[in-house]
C-alpha cells in the first residue's frame, strides 16, 4: 500500500512559497498555506503561475489565517522574509509533530541556527532556492528563472534519508533538488548571486539584473564582489570554483528585467533583508580574516539607504 503524501506547512506565502508550495500541492502533496491577510480571497483564488515554459493553475489554496488551524505537518518550509523572523517562536510549535522537519528556504546566513534555538537542531535542514519570480496581480505568480532549482542539506550533519525524500518531492514537483552533504558551503555559494546583485541593485538606484550587467561599471563591481564572497567562503574552508562564479553571471541575463526580491521590498517600503543577506557575511568574513572591502562598503550603504527608507 502507497504511504500517503507528505503535510507541508508553508510560512511565508509570498513569490517563493506561494511557487513552491503550489508546485508541491501540484504534484500530489498535501500542501497548507498560512495566509494571515484574507485567507478566505486566497482559497477563493487559487494560485497562477506564469511561466515561460506555459502556464499552471492551482484552482483553490488550502490557506488557513493562524497555524494552530494548520495543526501538526511533516514539514515545515519556512519561506518568510528573515525580518520576520522574530515570529517563528509563535508560528512554528503549533506546527510541530514528533517527526516534523523544519525547513528554512530563507536568504542568507544565521536561520538554521535561529531555528535550532527554537525546536533543536535534529529538527533542521535548510534550502537555497536559485529561482527568479515575483508577484503579479493577486493570486499570480510571474515566473523569470523558474522552475529553477533547490538545493536542501541538514543543519549540521549529512545528507539523511529524510533530506533525499524531501529532495524527491521537489523532483516530482519539477524542480531539481540535490541533497547536499555540507549546507555552510552551498549557503556561500547562493550569496555568490545574492550578495551582488540584491544589493547593486538596491545601491545604484533601483536597476534591474539586465541594467545592471549592462552598465561596464556595475558589471565589474559585480565581478569584484562575487571574487570577494568567493574568498571569504575559501577563508571558511568551503571552495567555490571560477567556473561556478561565471556560471552565475551567465544564468543572469536570460532572466530579462528582473527585480531581485530585496529590491522589490526595498521598493515597496518594506523592511530589507540587510543584516542576513549583508551584515552576518561580513562579520563571518571578517572573524576569518577575509579582506572584504567592497562588501563593507555596499552593506554600509545599505543600511544607509534602508534607514532613510524606513524614516
Amino acid at each position: 500500500m502507497r504511504p500517503p503524501p507528505p503535510s507541508f506547512a508553508i510560512l511565508g506565502a509570498g513569490a517563493l512559497g506561494g511557487y513552491y508550495g503550489a508546485r508541491l500541492a501540484l504534484a500530489g502533496a498535501d500542501v497548507r498555506f498560512l495566509v494571515r491577510r484574507d485567507p478566505a480571497g486566497a482559497r477563493a483564488r487559487g494560485l497562477t503561475l506564469r511561466e515561460k515554459a506555459g502556464v499552471s493553475r492551482l484552482p483553490r489554496l488550502a490557506a488557513f489565517a493562524a497555524p494552530e488551524e494548520i495543526g501538526p505537518v511533516d514539514v515545515v518550509l519556512v519561506t518568510l522574509k528573515t525580518t520576520a523572523n522574530a515570529a517563528l517562536a509563535r508560528l512554528v510549535p503549533p506546527l510541530l509533530g514528533p517527526d516534523t522537519s523544519v525547513v528554512t528556504l530563507q536568504n542568507g546566513l544565521g536561520n538554521e541556527e535561529l531555528l535550532a534555538g527554537l525546536v533543536g537542531a535534529g529538527r533542521v535542514l535548510g534550502g537555497l532556492c536559485f529561482i527568479a519570480v515575483n508577484r503579479g496581480a493577486p493570486g499570480e505568480l510571474v515566473g523569470y528563472h523558474t522552475p529553477g532549482s533547490v538545493t536542501l542539506g541538514e543543519f549540521g550533519r549529512p545528507a539523511a534519508a529524510r533530506t533525499r525524500a524531501l529532495a524527491a518531492w521537489f523532483e516530482r514537483a519539477g524542480v531539481r533538488c540535490p541533497a547536499v552533504d555540507d549546507l555552510a558551503a552551498a549557503r556561500w555559494r547562493k550569496l555568490v548571486w545574492n550578495i551582488p546583485f540584491n544589493g547593486l541593485a538596491i545601491a545604484a538606484g533601483g536597476l534591474t539584473t539586465d541594467r545592471l550587467l549592462a552598465d561596464p561599471a556595475l558589471a565589474a563591481e559585480v565581478r569584484a564582489l562575487m571574487d570577494e564572497i568567493a574568498g571569504a567562503a575559501r577563508r571558511l574552508g568551503h571552495v567555490i570554483t571560477e567556473e561556478f562564479l561565471q556560471e552565475q553571471i551567465d544564468l543572469t541575463p536570460p532572466m530579462g528585467p528582473y527585480r531581485p526580491s530585496s529590491l522589490v521590498d526595498y521598493l515597496g517600503g518594506r523592511e530589507v533583508e540587510v543584516e542576513a543577506i549583508w551584515g552576518e557575511p561580513l562579520r563571518r568574513a571578517r572573524s576569518a580574516g577575509a579582506s572584504v572591502p567592497r562588501l563593507e562598503r555596499l552593506y554600509a550603504r545599505l543600511q544607509e539607504l534602508t534607514a532613510k527608507g524606513r524614516r
